[in-house]
């Protein structure tokens, strides 16, 4: 990498870090680990108790990077389409097949509670995350990139829950533990969510800059 290339990186993860720090108190590590992820163009698992902040954190880095969001809320009655699309009959009179796409197209596509859904639901998931394609009706179909799937799990213990297939936790490259917040940062939250105005942010990278810190990683 050279010294040029180096700063610009150091400069853009920067930006990037400080700007979801206006949304996001506290959870350095899981930030970093997050931004890691995003750089080294892999999947992150994120596992903690509801209400810590993993919605926001996902959220708050869309928009700094002003990158295509979406979030799938997994159920245990969710079925594949639903994550990926299906092909319905046109309404225009033609009688044909038109392909409706599912939420998982989106640059950052958020799985929230994602082990509530069973195993034939989480099958959905695996060719996007490792070929960046869905397959529906024998069609294969592209994702735009960048696409990053960031998952949040909760602890197995938790009623409604199913232990992640094997081969759905071999997509992530980081599995990151989400942790209480301290008294500190407790007290900074409350005053932040009670008050009348939430935290604007700005965008300070795009897909070419998160394609060109890949690039770089590489």
């Amino acid at each position: 990498m050279a010294t040029r290339d180096a700063a610009w990186f150091r400069e853009t993860y920067t930006a990037i870090r400080s700007e979801i720090g206006k949304a996001v108190v506290g959870q350095d590590e899981v930030v970093e680990s997050v931004l890691v992820g995003m750089a080294a163009d892999a999947h992150i698992l994120l596992e903690g108790m509801p209400g810590l902040g993993k919605t926001l954190l996902v959220r708050a880095l869309s928009q700094v990077l002003e990158l295509r969001f979406s979030r799938i809320q997994f159920t245990p009655d969710m079925m594949p389409a639903d994550v990926t699309g299906t092909n319905v009959l046109s309404a225009d009179g033609t009688r044909r097949n038109e392909f409706r796409r599912g939420p998982i197209f989106a640059n950052i596509l958020l799985a929230d509670e994602i082990n509530r859904a069973t195993p034939k639901t989480q099958s959905a998931m695996l060719e996007a995350m490792q070929e960046r394609a869905v397959t529906v009706g024998g069609v294969r179909h592209e994702l735009e990139s960048p696409f990053l799937v960031m998952a949040t799990q909760n602890p197995i213990e938790q009623e409604g829950t199913y232990p992640l297939p094997e081969a759905q936790l071999d997509r992530f490259l980081l599995k990151v533990l989400v942790p209480f917040p301290s008294k500190e940062e407790l007290a900074t939250i409350v005053k932040r969510t009670t008050g009348t105005l939430d935290a604007e942010l700005s965008k300070v990278a795009d897909a070419d800059a998160v394609l060109g810190m890949r690039k770089l990683v590489r």
